[in-house]
């Protein structure tokens, strides 16, 4: 073998290696990012997960709204992304707990009974206005001592959320808005920034309240982040922790007697 052969054949071995070790790199990087974003979502290779959908709260009872139904292939990509299963339920269907398999749970508590009963067990410093009736609280969110109310296509909120009740449970990811729009732009987000909010939270539980800027013209595109609110969301507002003490009074009263 001359010296001309030698130096092919060493160079097609050195391209060879390189090739396989960028190649073996980009599978590790791929890898690593899988694992993160399946523990951020509960959700491991082969795992099945809940969609519970509302329905229009405008419509029948089996109506679901567009932008839900948009909002439901939103989650289901990501949920396909980390290579789990979904099956989506209706709200008055779901009738089992929670942490046992990840939950996606979307619409507000006028039209989702299973996000009615997230709200008061897992978020109790939250209140959400259901009157039927038009006024300018309709809809509107109570969350501590500020209320954020709703202006149709200009300035509507949403609350995303990510809720544990364990270390070894898995989240229920929450998706409370106050129009089926809003429902539909919080999906987006978590979507483009699930990968930022786990370098922020890791695997814990937070609750961020965003704002849909003029969805008239801008659809579900254009969200800010208005605040993380996870503390005054999971402290009970003082009406409700008086209620509790009173009838904590009341049953020790009749267990004394």
């Amino acid at each position: 073998m001359n010296d001309d052969v030698r130096n092919i054949v060493l160079g097609l071995v050195a391209t060879g290696i390189s090739a396989s070790l960028g190649w073996l790199a980009r599978t590790y990087v791929w890898r690593r990012r899988l694992r993160r974003t399946q523990a951020f979502f509960g959700l491991p290779d082969n795992s099945e997960s809940l969609l519970v959908v509302n329905r229009d709260a405008g419509g029948p009872e089996l109506t679901v709204s567009r932008n839900d139904v948009f909002a439901l292939l939103e989650l289901s990509a990501l949920i396909k992304d980390c290579h789990a299963h979904a099956r989506v339920v209706t709200h008055d269907a779901a009738q089992q707990g929670f942490g046992e398999r990840t939950e996606f749970c979307l619409g507000g508590p006028a039209s989702n009974r299973r996000m009615a009963a997230h709200l008061a067990s897992l978020v109790p410093g939250v209140r959400v206005n259901t009157d039927g009736e038009p006024g300018p609280d309709r809809g509107a969110f109570r969350i501590g001592g500020e209320t954020h109310r709703l202006e149709k296509g200009l300035s509507e909120h949403v609350l995303l959320a990510r809720l544990t009740m364990g270390r070894d449970t898995r989240p229920v990811f929450l998706f409370c808005g106050q129009r089926a729009i809003t429902n539909q732009a919080a999906t987006r987000y978590l979507a483009r920034h699930h990968a930022r909010l786990h370098r922020k939270y890791g695997t814990g539980s937070f609750v961020l309240l965003l704002k849909v800027v003029n969805s008239q013209a801008y659809g579900p595109d254009v969200v800010e982040l208005v605040a993380d609110v996870t503390r005054a969301a999971r402290t009970p507002l003082p009406e409700t922790a008086a209620a509790d003490t009173a009838a904590q009074r009341v049953s020790t009263t009749f267990t004394g007697t």
